[in-house]
């Protein structure tokens, strides 16, 4: 092929048989610089093993041995069983019914749900939620043996359920064999969505400055000298196959002030209705869930001074705003579960007052998803994508264990893929695909030893481009900042305090630091 011939091939064809447009030669690679576009689309709540740990070439569930997998009683013993799955395993209404009966003396061991000789729920099937909470994590981490999910769960065995997909069953399992899978990829908080959202914008912990003499005094945790694990009540059960732990206090605040569970944002739309007679676009302050409005710094003010533009798209956003303003705001405040599910504590931008109601950069930046996606769709179709999107789908279309099944949010991502993969800016784009966190399910992989904050457990995540490299397993240490050190290094950002604190901390404690993704792309870096 001759060197006129190259230049005019269109990157994603040359990439795909080695050559690349105008570079030069056919040896030649495109830079980090090559890419335009990074779009973050963010789902919930599921571990790695329980999707992917059946993936080839990937660290999954072959790795795994009858003594590595088992867990242990709150004493440290070995468990006779799984304790039953309390409440049972599927959720209200969802056919298949398996009821908490029918999950006793399940092995010590992980098991498939989808098991046509077991349970038989497929990934259609809307299974129980689980804990997913900032201590409790820890605590089933245990120091990196993760042998205790089961002892500090209220779901009882279901923590040790996985899934069994191929690409014919789960449409992302098809792109990852095709693109790039990362099996080394940690959530970047200990804990629950609310937390990881927040680490996904801005590496950081929120923080409710004098919560002991506020209305969240009440939400203060009662903590063991360690520093990671709850107290116990002095009634609770001492065995888990007897009930699901109880604590003192398993609140939405550490002792020292910084919110680690969900609390809901300070501007509408929120959890919070609005105050009797006080500002509609405004949660409830004296409630003791509302968080005080933030002022760290997060990746959009970084975007914004080097004039990257970015947006927060979140799918049924003007709908839920749309509730507060016609008092219907019922499908928010958590009385209606059917569709959208719109859920405000996956709106991490929300809590920030640089972004507060009125203000041009939530105008220009906090935008409407749509109902299915739909506006972000249509951005996505007219090459109008801002340099960094970020897109959360509606809670029906989340993955989310409780509320939602695995197959009909794939399906969705899957489709957001396909329109992606044909919009005019595809060719220079990359595309990660990513949980928020692992939902409660177990997974074998210790996460490494990092900050006060994290990473906790090991969670899926896809690299989609041209440049991404094709039917590659990347086993490169990443967590959810991650994505935050790609786009920082893409755009030459300064670092994030909470980047720089959580390689300080990996390297202390033996470790390495953070990768930012580009091994997962086949460019010169």
């Amino acid at each position: 092929m001759n060197k006129k011939l190259i230049c005019a091939t269109p990157i994603a064809i040359a990439a795909a048989i080695g050559l690349y447009a105008c570079g030069g030669n056919s040896n030649s690679k495109p830079t980090l610089s090559s890419v335009k576009n990074v779009v973050v689309i963010y789902a919930e709540n599921r571990s790695f093993d329980n999707l992917y740990g059946n993936f080839p070439g990937a660290n999954g569930l072959q790795n795994v041995t009858a003594t590595s997998a088992r867990q242990l009683d709150r004493d440290g013993s070995v468990l006779a069983t799984l304790p039953p799955v309390w409440k049972g395993l599927t959720a209200a209404g969802v056919t298949p019914v398996i009821t908490q009966a029918m999950t006793v003396n399940l092995p010590n061991s992980p098991f498939a749900i989808d098991d046509p000789a077991g349970f038989n729920a497929p990934l259609s099937a809307t299974t129980r939620d689980l804990y997913h909470r900032f201590y409790e994590n820890q605590m089933q981490i245990h120091g990196g043996k993760n042998d205790m999910f089961a002892a500090w769960a209220d779901s009882g065995g279901l923590v040790m359920g996985h899934y069994t997909p191929n690409a014919d069953k789960l449409p992302l399992y098809k792109l990852a064999q095709q693109f790039t899978l990362a099996d080394n990829f940690f959530m970047g908080a200990f804990g629950g969505s609310f937390l990881n959202h927040q680490w996904l914008v801005c590496a950081c912990t929120p923080f409710y400055a004098n919560a002991d003499t506020s209305v969240a005094k009440t939400s203060i945790s009662a903590v063991e000298p360690d520093g990671v694990s709850l107290t116990l009540k002095s009634t609770s059960a001492a065995s888990a196959l007897t009930d699901v732990p109880t604590f003192v206090n398993s609140g939405n605040l550490t002792p020292d002030f910084y919110a680690i569970n969900t609390m809901q944002p300070p501007y509408q739309p929120s959890g919070n209705k609005p105050a009797t007679g006080g500002d509609a676009n405004l949660a409830d302050p004296t409630v003791a869930t509302t968080l005080p409005a933030q002022t760290n710094q997060h990746i959009g003010d970084l975007l914004n001074n080097a004039g990257v533009t970015w947006a927060w798209y979140g799918g049924a956003w003007s709908n839920a705003i749309s509730a507060v303003q016609n008092n219907t705001a019922n499908v928010i405040y958590g009385a209606n579960l059917s569709s959208p599910n719109f859920q405000p504590h996956h709106q991490p931008f929300n809590y920030f007052a640089d972004l507060a109601p009125g203000t041009d950069n939530r105008a220009k930046h906090l935008l409407d998803g749509g109902l299915n996606g739909s506006e972000f769709i249509k951005a996505i179709d007219a090459g109008a994508l801002p340099q960094v999107a970020f897109y959360k789908p509606q809670g029906n279309l989340n993955e989310h264990a409780g509320y939602t099944d695995v197959a009909q949010g794939d399906q969705h991502i899957a489709d957001v893929i396909s329109h992606l993969q044909k919009s005019p800016q595809w060719n220079n784009m990359v595309v990660v695909i990513t949980y928020d966190e692992n939902g409660g399910f177990w997974d074998h992989v210790a996460p490494p030893k990092g900050d006060r904050w994290g990473p906790g457990t090991r969670i899926p995540a896809i690299i989609v481009s041209p440049y991404a490299k094709k039917g590659f397993v990347d086993h490169t240490q990443y967590d959810t900042t991650s994505i935050l050190r790609f786009i920082t290094h893409r755009f030459n950002l300064p670092n994030l305090p909470g980047l720089t604190a959580r390689d300080s901390a990996l390297v202390a404690n033996g470790g390495q630091a953070m990768g930012d993704l580009t091994n997962a792309l086949d460019i010169n870096k």
